[in-house]
């Protein structure tokens, strides 16, 4: 449902949609979102380290990211069940406020245990849980932005919000949390900050939601206007919709078992037997995509042109159903609704966007993994010369993106910011490419406007030779946050309100995978030719998400699209 044209909103307009109380909510919520991420990814391999804890043992720690990159698996249940006596806190609170509470809880009982070899299964088994909850938060954080975006919050300042507070996060987890550990300890640290999400969990239950005002004045909320929608006259008949979910369903079913069968053996077989998670990943990663999202997707297209062709539908209202077929329409409207309702209205230019989606932010997915081998390695800087470049000035000028990206959303509209965003991304790998062939343009530039001068002044690490490192990394992640507000906001907009949790959660986790998957083949092409070369490429990927987000604003200018829309809902879908 598109929404007529307005002007673009000046200072004053700005300022009053940061002072939101939804805003206010959305960088609480970011911030949880992103604590838990570095705690359980990053310092608590520290803690383990230090508590000697052998690297075999320490490896069954690594799976849990795959909670984070298969968590649209369980995406449905979030759209879909209701948690016994939760459901008063409205549809996606009743899953954020226990899961921070159920984070918090867990960052304190993992301060109260020893995380030695002998007790490891208890430490990791917590930890495991503790992922899977953060994985189900973020999952109904991002449904939750998405539906309570309106005129006066809109979704681009949410989506900017919500980063700037993740971000901050990632900072206090990573940097300061070893920080702090190092002066009052591992387990007061966790101690901390298992505090902070239980704080959180409780002022979340003050937040609004998508369907608070129903609540209040005890209205039914409950009922799923969609669920009740599928007997209709004109909908899909019962028959084939189930031949269309036993399809799906099975699909869905034997990659969750092919996940979990994975965790069990990496939590309890023996550490020379544990799969490798890089290994399952690339090879199982793409199967479970082509399970859960391809296959399902063509299955969905092709009901889409059943229903729109005037094929299989109903003739008349049929009967409440009952018992299997009661089930089975739970079941269709979880998992293969969203997508018949998102190919349905994006039809062929499905094709666009989930190539736009594949490349957006590939070069920063597949880059993270090289980034220190390139720093410490290659151009021999020091730990302590990486850590305050990439981690303290580095973060800053995320967050200093991230809140230019959010101003350019609000006064230059969203595809245009989407854009400048993937350019601006695709030439700072040039700058790479540079510091790779000794840095000499980058150290001119530093020395010319004052910057090198600036990092001299650092006292201990301050050097001529770090300010072209640290200039490089202030723009590339000064161009990561402009565009990485502009896709959020971007992938947000082109879900459907009654679908957001599954519909965001398949599109978001594919820019994960296919960072993952690019990997092992950037790593060889490093090897063989250099990394000058292989930052070259990037810059020419890059490219070619700058020619796919044109042809995606072309896209929308034909649909009647504009940047102002609060996210496409069409007439004939029921507002929650």
């Amino acid at each position: 449902m598109s929404e007529t044209k307005t002007a673009k909103p000046g200072w004053r307009e700005v300022l009053r949609a940061l002072g939101q109380r939804k805003t206010g909510f959305m960088a609480l919520f970011g911030f949880a979102s992103g604590l838990p991420f570095a705690l359980f990814l990053g310092t608590l391999f520290a803690w383990l380290s230090d508590a000697e804890v052998d690297l075999e043992t320490m490896g069954v720690f690594s799976l849990i990211g795959l909670a984070y990159a298969f968590q649209f698996l369980w995406s449905p249940l979030i759209d879909k069940v209701n948690i016994p006596g939760m459901r008063m806190l409205g549809k996606r609170k009743q899953w954020i406020v226990p899961s921070q509470l159920l984070l918090g809880a867990i960052l304190v009982s993992l301060a109260l245990s020893n995380p030695s070899n002998e007790t490891i299964g208890w430490f990791s088994l917590l930890a495991g849980i503790g992922a899977l909850a953060s994985a189900t938060q973020d999952i109904a954080i991002n449904a939750w932005r998405i539906d309570v975006a309106d005129e006066k919050a809109t979704l681009d300042m949410l989506s900017t919000v919500y980063q700037m507070g993740y971000r901050l996060a990632a900072l206090v987890g990573g940097a300061f949390g070893l920080i702090i550990a190092a002066r009052i300890g591992w387990p007061q640290t966790y101690m901390l900050m298992g505090a902070i999400l239980l704080a959180i969990g409780f002022i979340g239950l003050f937040a609004p939601d998508s369907d608070s005002k129903k609540l209040a004045e005890g209205q039914p909320a409950i009922v799923d206007e969609l669920f009740v929608a599928l007997r209709k006259k004109g909908e899909l008949e019962p028959g084939i919709r189930a031949k269309a979910l036993m399809v799906v369903a099975g699909l869905w079913a034997v990659s969750i078992g092919v996940v979990l069968t994975f965790m069990y053996m990496s939590l309890f077989y023996a550490p020379e037997d544990r799969p490798n998670p890089t290994e399952f990943t690339v090879n199982w990663g793409p199967w479970i995509i082509v399970a859960t999202v391809v296959i399902p997707a063509l299955i969905s297209g092709w009901l889409a042109s059943q229903k729109k062709q005037g094929n299989y539908l109903l003739s008349e209202d049929a009967p409440e159903p009952v018992g299997s077929g009661f089930v089975m329409d739970h079941l269709y409207r979880a998992l293969v609704l969203p997508l018949v309702e998102f190919v349905g209205r994006i039809g062929w230019s499905l094709v666009l966007i989930l190539s736009l989606v594949l490349t957006y932010r590939i070069c920063d997915a597949i880059w993270g993994s090289f980034a220190y081998p390139f720093y410490l390695g290659e151009l021999n800087y020091t730990k302590d010369e990486v850590a305050f470049a990439s981690k303290f000035f580095g973060v800053g000028a995320i967050i200093l993106g991230l809140a230019l990206g959010g101003f350019m959303l609000t006064m230059m509209g969203r595809m245009l910011t989407l854009t400048i965003g993937a350019l601006l991304a695709a030439l700072t790998n040039l700058l790479y490419a540079d510091l790779a062939v000794g840095g000499a343009n980058m150290q001119a530039v530093s020395d010319a406007v004052g910057f090198t001068w600036l990092i001299t002044q650092v006292p201990v690490i301050g050097s001529p030779s770090l300010a072209k490192l640290t200039f490089t990394i202030f723009f590339e992640n000064l161009a990561i946050g402009i565009a990485g507000a502009a896709y959020i906001a971007w992938l947000s907009s082109i879900v459907n309100k009654n679908f957001s949790a599954v519909q965001y959660a398949l599109l978001s986790s594919l820019t994960l995978l296919v960072g993952t998957l690019g990997r092992g083949a950037l790593g060889e092409m490093i090897e063989d030719q250099g990394y000058f070369d292989v930052f070259v490429l990037t810059t020419f990927i890059g490219f070619i998400a700058v020619v796919l987000c044109l042809a995606e604003w072309f896209r929308q200018s034909r649909a009647g699209a504009n940047s102002g829309v609060v996210t496409p809902e069409p007439a004939a879908q029921p507002a929650e």
